[in-house]
């Protein structure tokens, strides 16, 4: 009779086997996943890059115009404080003693002055 191996002897090898694949298969699936989530990272960093300098340029164009906006607006109350000047120079050489009219016009250059400074503020802060 030749010697018969054990029932437990025979298991052995195939128990072996099976841990190794599923070792093998849970190591695969971990480093698959671990790919997969670097990958996924790396896009949406350069996801979130693309739209931040979407928006910084959008901030600087709005930025520029404003800017634009408020120059031009800063000449033309001065050219208005310039025509004031003007006909106020001309009223005071004309005026005489019973009008009130230069009065009202250094009041409304003053105020026009006051709105510049403001303007010139707000575009201080916008720079």
């Amino acid at each position: 009779m030749s010697p018969r191996r054990s029932p437990k002897k025979r298991l052995w090898p195939f128990f072996l086997l099976w841990v190794v694949l599923i070792g093998a298969g849970v190591y695969g699936t971990y480093s698959y996943t671990e790919q997969q989530q670097e990958q996924l990272t790396l896009e949406l960093q350069q996801q979130t890059d693309r739209q931040l300098e979407a928006m910084r340029q959008s901030y600087e164009q709005r930025l520029d115009e404003l800017e634009a906006n408020y120059t031009e607006q800063m000449a033309q109350l001065e050219s208005k404080v310039e025509a004031l000047n003007e006909l106020l120079t001309f009223n005071q050489d004309n005026v005489n003693d019973k009008t009130d009219s230069s009065n009202k016009l250094y009041t409304q250059i003053s105020e026009l002055k006051k709105q510049i400074d403001e303007l010139k503020k707000n575009l201080d802060v916008l720079k």
